[in-house]
């Protein structure tokens, strides 16, 4: 793995989980936040591995492309996202 990034595990609750490779600097975005956030909700502090991320796959792809728009959280975070979208009800 690239120095400076980071393996995440995405994926809903009976999907197959897929593994992304990010940079560290998505911590210092809003919308990552809010997904380690409900991660943090779903899983706790004791994951093992790479930090797993309980959102549909395709909104993941959806947020990370707003993220790289944004320059990994050196942009404005000014987006009528709806996060909760991608957790389980």
């Amino acid at each position: 793995m690239k120095k400076g990034c980071m393996a995440i595990r995405v994926g809903c609750e009976g999907e197959t989980k897929q593994r992304f490779v990010v940079p560290v600097e998505y911590v210092n975005h809003p919308l990552f936040l809010g997904l380690l956030k409900e991660a943090e909700k779903e899983y706790g502090f004791e994951q093992k591995g790479p930090i797993a991320i309980p959102c549909h796959v395709e909104e993941f792809q959806h947020v990370r492309g707003i993220i790289d728009r944004d320059g990994a959280g050196h942009g404005h975070h000014q987006h009528a996202l709806h996060i909760p979208n991608c957790f389980k009800a």
